[in-house]
């Protein structure tokens, strides 16, 4: 963890099966796999769900790249106990060109991989044009379906009362609407305005209005923001979270002055997520400064131990007599007990308090 090591232990193929510290054994394992990568090609890995790219001009220059950088990955698998799956795995070519040009042909073990126009990684779906519309529609069919928890639970003899209702429908509907809004929000506005209809919607359920009830009394009875608003917050949230870790990928993006240049010159074409968030604190007027935070101060397997008194822990329960068990319960015996326990309680809280506090900086 940062510049520490822990002991050295002889672990054979696998992970414990069932164990809570599998998945993080298995996470430190497969993450050397990127390390195998060209430099012109570029990886994203989270737990078991691998995505590497490759951009340029050139398709057979990409070709090549994508099959060198494959042909490395199984090298590595087959010398790690690992197998790449050809039918679970896919191919997009994003590319807004109108001439005909063809596909990249990519094998895994002979295998050719199949070109989809579409595809799903960590639940968001990006299309060949990165218009994010199959995302949208996808999330809008799966938040009309769970429209109907809220319609059963709105009645008005025996229904949930508005503060249940909105709690419901936050949790539900409204945390699938927020999750990667960061990525989608750069499609267009037309496109994004299909999910406003599910979110008035769910207000005027949550809020028992009429339909003709305008949008604004709509916002301030149930306390909640329009979707481009909160968009735009949750949005910054996480521009900040990444501005405060040192090595985040999107803290180290940075537009060229020709970009920049194309943008202003085409008010239609939309900006990338960093530009987009930095414009929106520029029109804001807020003056924030960024600290940056290191989690990884010191290794948890170096953390002190506390010592506490404990008078029962040398004798074994099956083979101890119950009176010697109630004479150690004695009253004076528990006062010794209790005060040594509470005094390193408060040792054991105040060193959890300075823990919170640098976890939190």
């Amino acid at each position: 963890m940062g510049n520490f090591y822990s002991n050295h232990f002889i672990q054979s193929e696998g992970v414990p099966q069932g164990s809570v510290f599998s998945v993080t054994l298995f996470i430190v394992h497969l993450s050397q796999i990127l390390h195998h990568l060209p430099s012109s090609v570029h990886g994203n890995l989270y737990v078991d769900d691998l995505q590497i790219s490759c951009q340029g001009s050139n398709m057979n220059l990409i070709e090549r790249q994508l099959q060198n950088a494959v042909n490395k990955l199984v090298a590595w698998c087959n010398n790690n106990g690992h197998t790449i799956s050809p039918a679970k795995s896919r191919c997009v070519h994003f590319c807004r060109k109108r001439n005909i040009h063809l596909d990249p042909v990519i094998h895994i073990q002979n295998v050719a991989i199949p070109i989809v126009d579409d595809i799903r990684f960590l639940g968001v779906i990006f299309d060949r044009k990165l218009t994010f519309l199959p995302h949208i529609l996808h999330l809008r069919k799966r938040c009309e379906r769970s429209l109907n928890i809220l319609k059963v639970l709105s009645k008005t003899s025996w229904g949930a009362d508005r503060t249940s209702l909105l709690r419901i429908y936050q949790v539900v509907i409204l945390s699938r609407i927020d999750y990667g809004c960061m990525v989608y929000g750069s499609a267009r506005a037309t496109v994004l305005r299909r999910l406003d209809t599910i979110h008035h919607s769910a207000l005027r359920i949550c809020s028992r209005a009429f339909r003709t009830s305008p949008l604004e009394s709509l916002y301030v009875i149930c306390n909640q923001l329009p979707l481009h608003l909160r968009r735009q917050k949750i949005s910054d949230l996480y521009f900040f979270r990444a501005q405060s870790v040192r090595k985040h990928p999107i803290s180290q993006l940075t537009l060229p002055v020709s970009l920049h240049r194309l943008y202003a010159a085409r008010p239609s074409h939309i900006l990338p997520f960093c530009e987009r968030a930095k414009l929106l604190l520029h029109d804001s007027d807020l003056n924030i400064t960024i600290q940056s935070s290191d989690f990884f101060c010191f290794p948890p397997w170096d953390i002190p131990h506390f010592s506490y008194l404990n008078p029962f822990s040398g004798f074994d329960k099956s083979s101890t007599a119950p009176v010697t068990f109630q004479q150690l319960f004695s009253p004076p015996s528990l006062s010794v007990f209790f005060l040594h326990t509470n005094f390193y309680r408060r040792l054991e809280i105040r060193w959890t308090c300075w823990l919170w506090c640098s976890f939190s900086i």
